[in-house]
């Protein structure tokens, strides 16, 4: 009986779960911004398709330190100009570690035959100081604005 009874409690908590869920996601936000969510290509969650990039330590690591210094003014300068054409929303570095993660790019594409084609114009994938492992992802797309931001809170240029 009590387990009967807990089966009954259990399918009505679900059933109340699911109608909650339900009604929740039917209703929209008070803030939404039509407008803002066309122009950055949200979906009706607010978010849309990218793919990250994960920067690893290349094969090629023995430049000197004139050569790495070279190359590493050349690579921002790519972030630099894929930014200002609207292909790379996020880059920056990790800190010191183990795993020889370097960095994260998040482009503003939608397959990774395209962010594949974008990393091929970077000097230090070319120079095989760096290499990327590619991965579709799906974010908000207020991460489109992250650039703007940015630049409202930098004091100096990179």
């Amino acid at each position: 009986m009590i387990h009967r009874a807990l089966i009954i409690s259990s399918m009505a908590l679900l059933g109340l779960t699911t109608n909650v869920a339900a009604e929740k996601n039917t209703n929209s936000s008070p803030a939404f911004n039509e407008q803002l969510a066309t122009e950055l290509g949200a979906d009706e969650y607010g978010m849309k398709m990218y793919v990250m990039a994960f920067l690893k330590a290349g094969p090629n690591r023995n430049q000197s330190k004139q050569e790495a210094a070279e190359l590493q003014k050349a690579h921002m300068a790519n972030i630099g100009r894929m930014a200002e054409n609207g292909d790379l929303v996020l880059a920056g570095p990790f800190a010191a570690n183990e795993q020889g993660m370097q960095g994260i790019y998040i482009f503003n594409v939608t397959t990774v035959e395209e962010a594949a084609e974008l990393t091929k114009t970077d000097p230090a994938i070319k120079a095989g100081r760096l290499k990327m492992e590619l991965i579709p992802w799906y974010g908000s797309a207020a991460v489109m604005q992250i650039n703007q931001i940015h630049q409202t809170l930098a004091k100096q240029g990179m």
